[in-house]
């Protein structure tokens, strides 16, 4: 008989019963305040059924058992009792009080999106097993562990009803069985647990947190039925179906874990589930063969056995040594092919500031990034699919160690992480580089791009190495960026990109040039202009990409670091991305690799619904490389930067959706970033003139572009405040490497004003409709993730948004959500509340966004007016995707051509 809330408020005077939440198999749940301690809480309230056949005091001793477990993964017990003669039919119920948890359960998340990321179910997984752990050493096992009882808070699990189910069975005893009452969840029940048995071990939570996996990852449960007999007819003899043949981006050793997990007998399962997790999340781990079958194919021995041996990045290790006797050998032999890539191993979509492909010094292995989650994948050249190395996504510039035994990779524009191919966890070399170019791995160490005035940077190959400056910019030539570094193999040099200011003539007439330097020195000269990304190639060859995509070779010296002969045209239609990055690599052994699409800069405009279905914005305006996409307050007008050709970026205004557009710079600077003024007359963005400079300029082009700044910094995201008191911007000033959220006040101030100026990077700043609070980027915590303060006295207080890392924030026109991209990279929306004051809500991922381009230091999507819609940026839907291509043997081609 359901209760009137009225009827439910009388049983309690501690508490403001508000409303019920819903209803199970056990109790009914209402939402409710805690007058003393001013809280929301959750009160449950046991069936009538089900007390019936309890002894309630009896129930209430067992329960009081679990309010002993303290861990952050478990829901705590606040309260319990029997409620008294005031409340009518509910006289005698047995009920217990819990937090309330502001967020949704994992079936409400299952529900929606059926099956999630690898790298989430992962670790969703690992934190419900630290709570079974730690319960199971305290003598506490759950008995019903499933997608209900496990809430999601801020995207972090919580285990609910902990010791409930013991609870029941030890108050209710044989009478429970008796009165039909079914405790447990057939379709997560262990087998044991299902056949009825009373001595139940922590191993049944095991295997039911081993279903709930299972389901997290194949979208279903490993058995169902249409009734209870049917299911647990199936738990008890049947195997589940192979993870890996539903879902092939399962990582083995992930699928092999599962299978030990629900393995029948209790003893050929994990002991503990701190041991589950721990396998659960070590790539190296080698499992026993009966544990591996979730992760195999009956129907493919060959695969069977690779897991029989090895699991995870193990399997690269013989994925080299097969290639060794695989290919073919002696054979100068010329070979051009295409690689296959499916739409889960495709290229991360848009070109930014790093390379995304990488190759290792024998051949056999492709390093690249991409996938729905844009984490990098490891493609043996003898298999027909990639591996994707769990932790990375968001990762960029993968490249190899020397010996071809590493590879090494950015995380969060700033964490520089080493893994071993053989197996084991990801080594961080540093956390305090600020920046994504192409790395490079010599003999005397790691050399790196930087973001900001410090040229390249040289770290010794070992954990937590201490950076070190290795070039310096030549100011007074107009550098301002050294980036993408190739180590020549004798130890003696570095090549990469210079950036210049603009158009000069100290860099000859070139905005990217390319230089080498000497080792240990780090003094530098241009060997090359209008060209960026070299490569060295052996035995004696430079290759690099012209600023009109064009892929060239020319002798080269690395002794005496010359080009010693006329270059050669080889590849037209390379695509350059943000600072002269372009997708080439070469292995010593005569492999180049590299991608390419149908056309350069081969990008389009489109606007994505919150549930992830895309459409074009304008057919008829598409191609070059988009960023820093900005919607007129209106939301009838786009400015955006827009790059063809490696060539200096230009600010366009146009009219959405088919409408027209004009190009709003025409000084041959390099343009790039817009924010528009609050009456969305104007545009303000940034240019490279020498120095950083902010400018507005009218947005129908009719008058000149107005100074706001010049400094002597880089200048980025402009944004005004809705007001248009304030205008606030991203800079290198402070420490090296280091990012900053500074400001003027148009006709008050004569300097910059520090807004968000810490020992960290902050970035990205996005001021809050209401003018009151600003969200930006800061990886303070050690990854990026996003914060809030109030505006314009920003030291007041401060919010995280985000926990697992974060980048890009925008607010809704009604500012009641932030969204912004997780290190999954999906884009997600985050209730919160900005009157009286900022708190955070509900979070939630809206669609996978690694099929459209981003970035960490700025923002490549805008919201649409109704916040419904978001426009964002991908490659043309019309032309052919991006490719990889192999060619063996390719000085043969260059032979030929003389």
């Amino acid at each position: 008989m359901a209760q009137s809330v009225e009827q439910v408020q009388r049983a309690f005077t501690a508490y403001t019963v508000e409303r019920e939440l819903g209803r199970g198999g056990m109790a009914t749940v209402y939402l409710a305040h805690d007058k003393k301690h001013d809280r929301k809480v959750a009160i449950k309230i046991l069936h009538a059924e089900l007390a019936a056949v309890l002894g309630a005091e009896r129930f209430l001793q067992e329960i009081r058992v679990t309010a002993n477990l303290q861990h952050p993964h478990i829901l705590g017990l606040i309260d319990s009792g029997i409620i008294g003669e005031e409340a009518g039919d509910l006289k005698g119920r047995p009920y217990y009080v819990m937090p309330f948890v502001d967020g949704e359960s994992l079936r409400q998340r299952l529900d929606k999106e059926q099956q999630l990321p690898v790298s989430d179910s992962v670790r969703i997984a690992t934190e419900v097993a630290s709570a079974l752990d730690y319960a199971h050493r305290h003598g506490v096992v759950h008995r019903d562990i499933k997608p209900e009882n496990i809430l999601l808070h801020d995207g972090s699990a919580i285990v609910a009803d902990f010791g409930i189910a013991l609870a029941l069975t030890q108050a209710g005893g044989a009478r429970i069985t008796e009165s039909g009452v079914s405790l447990g969840t057939p379709i997560y029940m262990s087998p044991e647990q299902a056949a009825g048995e009373r001595a139940i071990t922590a191993r049944s939570d095991i295997y039911s947190l081993g279903a709930v996996t299972y389901e997290m990852l194949s979208g279903e449960p490993p058995f169902n039925g249409p009734t209870v007999q049917a299911v647990v007819a199936r738990v008890m003899t049947e195997e589940p179906r192979s993870l890996t043949t539903q879902r092939r981006n399962v990582p083995p050793h992930v699928a092999a874990t599962v299978s030990r997990a629900l393995e029948k007998v209790p003893a050929d399962r994990f002991a503990s589930a701190h041991e589950f997790a721990e396998a659960l999340n070590n790539s190296s781990a080698a499992l026993s063969p009966t544990s591996a079958r979730i992760g195999r194919d009956p129907s493919n021995r060959r695969v069977r056995r690779m897991l029989y041996g090895a699991t995870g990045l193990a399997i690269l290790a013989t994925a080299v040594a097969v290639w060794g006797w695989m290919r073919p050998g002696g054979s100068n032999r010329l070979v051009r092919y295409s690689l296959g890539l499916d739409s889960t191993e495709g290229l991360v979509q848009g070109k930014g500031w790093s390379d995304r492909l990488a190759i290792s010094p024998d051949g056999s292995l492709l390093a690249y990034l991409g996938g729905p989650h844009g984490q990098i994948l490891i493609r043996p050249r003898n298999q027909l699919h990639a591996i994707a190395i769990p932790g990375t996504e968001g990762a960029s510039t993968p490249f190899f160690s020397p010996d071809g035994q590493h590879v090494g990779f950015v995380v969060g524009g700033k964490t520089l992480e080493v893994m071993a191919l053989n197996g084991g966890a990801p080594i961080i070399v540093t956390d305090s580089i600020v920046g994504v170019g192409g790395d490079s791995w010599g003999p005397d160490g790691i050399y790196a791009d930087a973001v900001g005035p410090l040229g390249l940077l040289r770290i010794e190959a070992k954990p937590g190495a201490v950076p070190r400056s290795f070039t310096v910019l030549d100011t007074a030539r107009g550098e301002i960026d050294h980036s993408l570094p190739d180590v020549l193999p004798n130890g003696k040099g570095v090549l990469f990109t210079v950036t210049f200011a603009a158009k000069s003539a100290a860099s000859g007439g070139s905005l990217y040039s390319i230089a080498v330097a000497d080792i240990p020195s780090g003094k530098h000269r241009v060997i090359v202009n209008d060209a960026v990304r070299p490569r060295y190639a052996a035995p004696g060859h430079l290759l690099y990409v012209t600023t009109n995509g064009t892929l060239m070779i020319a002798p080269f010296d690395q002794n005496s670091k010359k080009i010693t002969g006329e270059p050669t045209a080889l590849i037209e239609g390379m695509q350059i991305g943000i600072g002269g990055s372009a997708d080439v690599a070469v292995s010593e052994e005569g492999t180049l690799v590299y991608a390419t699409s149908a056309a350069q800069g081969n990008q389009e405009l489109v606007w994505v619904t919150r549930d992830g279905k895309a459409q074009s914005v304008d057919p008829d305006w598409q191609g070059g490389d988009f960023t820093f996409p900005a919607l007129s307050p209106d939301g009838k007008r786009l400015a955006i930067t827009r790059t063809r050709g490696g060539q200096p970026g230009d600010i366009w205004v146009k009219q959405l959706d088919r409408g027209s557009s004009i190009k709003l710079t025409v000084d041959g600077k390099d343009n790039y970033g817009s924010g528009w003024t609050p009456d969305g007359r104007s545009v303000t963005f940034s240019s490279y003139f020498a120095t950083g400079v902010l400018w507005t300029k009218l947005a129908d082009g009719s008058a000149k572009a107005v100074m706001q700044l010049h400094e002597k910094w880089d200048l980025y995201n402009p944004r005004w405040s809705p007001d248009g008191k304030w205008l606030i911007f991203q800079t290198d000033v402070g420490s090296p490497g280091r990012a900053d959220i500074l400001g003027i006040r148009p006709g008050l101030d004569s300097t910059p004003v520090p807004v968000v100026a810490t020992k960290s990077s902050d970035m990205s700043p996005a001021i809050s409709p209401n003018g009151r609070w600003l969200a930006y980027t800061s990886d303070e915590s050690g990854q990026f993730e996003i914060y809030v303060v109030p505006f314009p006295n920003t030291s007041a207080a401060k919010w995280a948004v985000s926990t697992r890392g974060g980048t890009e924030p925008l607010w809704s026109h009604n500012g009641n959500e932030l969204f912004y991209r997780n290190r999954s990279g999906e884009l997600v929306a985050v209730e919160v509340k900005t009157i009286p004051t900022f708190s955070v809500g509900r979070s939630t991922p809206l669609f996978p966004a690694g099929g459209f381009a981003s970035m960490e230091w700025g923002v490549k999507y805008a919201v649409a007016p109704d916040d419904r819609r978001f426009l964002m940026i991908r490659p043309l839907a019309t032309g052919t995707p991006d490719r990889l291509i192999v060619v063996e043997n390719w000085l043969e081609e260059i032979k030929a051509k003389k």
